[in-house]
Parts: C-alpha cells; sequence; structure tokens
C-alpha cells in the first residue's frame, strides 16, 4: 500500500542526500533517541508496517507507535546499534542496508493480530549480530512510512532461542506469565 503526501507549495522537497540522511536518523533513533527526535523525523501519520507482531502501543502511526518500538527494542536488548552499510534512494523511498547488534538482556516478546502475547524469550544475555534492510519512504521532509527484511532467525540462534532445550523452555514459559500477569494488572 502506498502512502500519497502532497508537498504545500511553501516546503522545498528534499534532495536525495537528505532523504538518505533523514533515514539513517530515523533508525540510529531506535537505539538512543528521545522522543523529541522521533517528532522532529516522523510525519504524524507515519506507519511502520513491522509492527503487526509488536505489543499494541507499537501499532499506532506517527511518532508515539514508533517510539514505543524503540522502548519495546531497548527493555530487551542492551547495547542495541544499527550500522549502516549502504544507502540509496530512488524517489522518496530509501532502503539501507544495515547490521544490528545488541545483547539479550530483558525478555524479548512477540504479539499476535490482536495484541495478545504471543511468544517471549527470557534473557540470555547473549549477544548477536544479524543483517537488515530497512525501506522507507520519505515525504514532505518526514518519514512516513518503515518496513524491513530481517534476519530473525539468525538473531534467535545467536542469541540462544534456537535450537530451544529444556531449560529455555521452562525460563520463556515463566516469563510468558510474568509478563501476562504485568499486562492484566496493568489494566485492572
Amino acid at each position: 500500500m502506498k502512502i500519497e503526501h502532497s508537498t504545500p507549495a511553501s516546503t522545498p522537497e528534499l534532495g536525495s542526500e537528505e532523504k538518505k540522511s533523514l533515514a539513517v536518523r530515523a533508525l540510529m533513533m531506535m537505539a538512543d533517541g528521545d522522543r523529541s527526535v522521533f517528532d522532529e523525523v516522523l510525519s504524524a501519520d507515519a506507519v511502520n508496517r513491522e509492527a503487526k507482531s509488536e505489543p499494541p502501543p507499537t501499532r499506532a502511526h506517527g511518532p508515539d507507535g514508533f517510539f514505543a518500538t524503540a522502548l519495546w527494542l531497548r527493555d530487551a536488548f542492551a547495547d542495541l546499534k544499527f550500522e549502516v552499510k549502504n544507502v540509496v534512494e530512488q524517489d522518496g523511498l530509501v532502503v539501507l542496508d544495515t547490521v544490528m547488534s545488541a545483547r539479550h538482556e530483558g525478555p524479548f516478546a512477540t504479539y499476535d493480530e490482536r495484541g495478545r502475547v504471543d511468544q517471549v524469550f527470557a534473557p540470555t544475555g547473549k549477544s548477536f549480530t544479524v543483517r537488515q534492510a530497512h525501506w522507507m519512504r520519505v515525504a514532505d521532509g518526514k518519514v512516513v512510512e518503515h518496513w524491513a527484511v530481517r534476519d530473525d532467525l539468525g538473531m534467535a540462534k545467536q542469541a540462544g532461542w534456537v535450537p530451544p532445550n529444556p531449560i529455555s523452555l521452562v525460563r520463556n514459559v515463566l516469563a510468558a506469565r510474568k509478563l501476562r500477569k504485568q499486562i492484566r494488572a496493568g489494566r485492572s
């Protein structure tokens, strides 16, 4: 689905290098950007196409949803970093060839389409480094859309999630129970 945005006559369109720079900034802020940076970089109606397996707050459009994604990642992964290897831009679509690295220090939960906890991986303390491609559409001087291609299996292997063993399975079940209990307590 393509999001169309018109550029007001008073707003000059960004050049290719500026669009690339904006997309790189949008990725880097996920690791350590404060909330105000998200407002500067993202359109009020920006869409994160990857949020479908993330916590419900990440599914909101605009800076609020993207900031919720950043907090979700930061809660699970210490020393979160993105290294940009290549950047290409054409007609407002910017593609970032990147390497993500981090250490799994907090529970990492995925969610189903209804926003319920699906799986939880208890912290392993293991580090990982994986390739990712991030696609961002830029319009009116802001990021308006994001989606990605990630090496989730490589991350799972390096983080110690697969292959599962009896101890990790028990730890994951206990972590899932604890998270579900916290969520229920928050709704009460």
